[in-house]
């Protein structure tokens, strides 16, 4: 470590009145995300068209933590703080330092100092302020759908949802679109951030009424900056179609299929037996025939008249034989 205030070394090679403190200067802001790598420029002009050889070049961070040393050509890993060692590299051509697996935590001020090395000692030729900004890309916000509590209901219930993201979300907020018009529907953001990562988890729930006979379009917007936002992908609702009559149970088909075949078939028998009598002779005059022909053959019946068992037909037969046998017995 270096020989600044507050630090618990003295660096070897530097004495103190040669060590800068941060200045209140503007600095250089640098933009990270979050695992990747960042870089801390210096920016040296060398105009004396120094070699690394007369140059000692280190940087350090707001605390005063020791990122890199370059002493006269060689690094000094001894003299970097644990937390940095073997997540930098330094690029000679552009006089800038990588940081890698760069985390949350990272985010801050960092110093580039750079040294001339002479017979008389070091003397401070260039320094420069770097602002490391890290990020962390939100996921796309996702929709849940929550059931209704009846089908007949028409509320939406949902919640959006985005993780993994740094720096906190300004706000999250879903549009309703229809045919006709975009209705916006915000509520209380919800946030959880991870202790070790540092990264937040967001998350807003929202009810809102909808028509069934209109197709309704969701999407869930998340607000990062007052211009930047990231869309949700649609959550798409088609319009339920008119409700149909519920259909008749098999049972009741089956019965009144039963109920007009017997209809039918009773109609047709009673039409068929009322066309049948009224063709027949009366019993009178069947009887009256009968009789004649009975005293004509002597008491005998006609050879063409059967005997009916049952009906008016019977009655009749058992007439004729009966004055047949009257007329024998005379």
């Amino acid at each position: 470590t270096w020989g600044f205030p507050n630090t618990p070394k003295v660096h070897p090679h530097l004495p103190t009145f040669s060590t800068i403190p941060f200045s209140g200067a503007a600095s250089l802001k640098s933009h990270a995300f979050f695992n990747e790598t960042g870089e801390l420029p210096c920016h040296f002009p060398n105009t004396q068209n120094l070699s690394l050889d007369e140059l000692v070049i280190f940087w350090q961070d707001q605390n005063k933590l020791v990122l890199y040393e370059l002493f006269k050509g060689q690094e000094k890993p001894n003299n970097v703080h644990p937390k940095y060692i073997g997540r930098t590299s330094f690029d000679q051509d552009s006089w800038t330092l990588r940081l890698h697996n760069v985390q949350i935590k990272d985010t801050g001020l960092y110093q580039c100092y750079i040294h001339h090395k002479r017979s008389q000692g070091l003397i401070s030729i260039h320094q420069m302020s770097s602002d490391l900004i890290v990020l962390a890309n939100f996921s796309q916000p996702e929709i849940s759908l929550i059931a209704n509590q009846t089908e007949k209901s028409n509320i939406i219930n949902l919640t959006c949802s985005s993780m993994q993201g740094y720096p906190e979300p300004q706000g999250m907020y879903v549009n309703v679109t229809t045919k006709n018009s975009t209705i916006t529907y915000d509520a209380v953001m919800k946030k959880s951030q991870n202790n070790i990562t540092e990264l937040y988890n967001v998350s807003i729930s929202v009810s809102f009424p909808i028509s069934p006979e209109t197709n309704v379009s969701i999407v869930c917007v998340l607000q990062l900056e007052p211009r930047k936002i990231i869309l949700s992908l649609p959550c798409n609702i088609d319009a339920k179609s008119p409700v149909p009559s519920p259909p008749v149970p098999d049972h009741i088909l089956w019965i009144a299929a039963v109920l007009v075949t017997v209809v039918i078939v009773c109609g047709m028998v009673f039409l068929t037996l009322k066309k049948r009598k009224k063709q027949q002779p009366g019993p009178s005059n069947e009887c009256a025939q009968v009789g004649k022909e009975s005293a004509i053959f002597g008491g005998k019946g006609s050879p063409r008249c059967k005997i009916p068992s049952t009906g008016s037909d019977y009655r009749c037969i058992m007439l004729v034989q009966a004055l047949t046998f009257q007329s024998k017995s005379f």
